[in-house]
């Protein structure tokens, strides 16, 4: 039978446990409400740029602006880059395992030069002796900029042929409950019909009315070229930033619901060993009665 004051020794460490848990839950609840407005505050932003940059590239006189611009021009993916958007602490679920496996599993066989957002990204990739090329860390409300640095050396290892792609993988928030890992193409830009497709928003997930098709014929000024290059920069700028604070969502609702997860085991835990408590306390109680009970009777006789 396991000694009493080992079993409350326990109920206490649990109970312990699950005031900070829950203290825990609680944090990562108001981060996550926060993070949520913000990201799908920026969501129209993203949706404009991706409609501009489609009425650029409809425009006859784009051909030869686009076939120049190292963004759009096509190009063999010898190296490809890859910014990660990881977190900077753990206790957030299987959020950061998840995109670890993704790149031990699809990745394994590609010749990647990793740039990573955040303390456990940049732990993987050295831990398991990947090319990581550059680390950075990003405050909680993402400012943009904490954004800048880390765009500027993407553009510049990929303007400098260091890079062929530039891609992000990071959880995108679905929901409280729901975060999908996704490898998302940034340059060469793809197809700008996949590109509009990606900010017409998903039925799943809490987004802005889907964009309608503009047929308005726009003339742009000073000329095709110098706007491509001007909107291009913006575009890839404002993309990174709008997946960090989708990267910021996911990353406070997976700590959320793990919190929650463990404020509810904590307390599942100390009801069963509250039980046990008892019942080793009555069989104790039992245990002395029946001592007593016999030492009476032997003193009797």
């Amino acid at each position: 039978m396991p000694n009493l004051r080992d079993i409350k020794r326990r109920i206490r460490s649990v109970k312990n446990t699950g005031k900070i848990t829950r203290a825990m839950q609680l944090v990562a609840s108001s981060k996550m409400k926060r993070a949520q407005n913000a990201a799908i505050a920026a969501r129209p932003y993203a949706q404009m740029l991706a409609e501009v940059l489609a009425s650029i590239h409809r425009d006859e006189d784009c051909a030869d602006a686009c076939g120049i611009n190292p963004f759009i021009a096509k190009r063999e993916a010898i190296t490809r880059g890859i910014l990660i958007l990881s977190t900077d602490k753990g206790l957030a679920g299987p959020l950061n395992s998840n995109m670890f496996r993704y790149i031990g599993t699809e990745l394994k066989d590609e010749k990647v030069r990793f740039f990573a957002v955040g303390r456990k990204g940049s732990q993987f990739l050295a831990r398991t002796a990947r090319d990581l090329a550059a680390s950075f860390s990003v405050s909680d409300r993402v400012p943009y900029k904490e954004v800048r640095p880390v765009v500027e050396s993407l553009t510049q290892a990929y303007l400098s042929g260091e890079i062929d792609t530039i891609e992000v993988l990071y959880p995108r928030f679905i929901n409280n409950l729901r975060q999908e890992v996704t490898l998302e193409p940034i340059a060469p830009i793809p197809s700008l019909d996949k590109l509009l497709e990606l900010y017409k928003g998903r039925p799943d997930e809490t987004a802005e009315p889907p964009i309608a098709n503009d047929t308005r014929e726009m003339i742009f000024e000073p000329d095709v070229k110098s706007i491509l290059d001007e909107i291009i920069d913006l575009y890839i700028r404002r993309v990174v930033h709008q997946m960090m604070l989708e990267a910021q969502a996911s990353e406070q609702s997976a700590r959320m619901v793990a919190m929650k997860t463990a404020t509810d085991n904590a307390k599942d835990l100390e009801s069963r060993l509250t039980l046990k408590y008892n019942k080793a306390r009555q069989s104790a109680i039992t245990q002395e009665l029946v001592e007593i009970s016999a030492a009476t009777m032997l003193a009797q006789q």
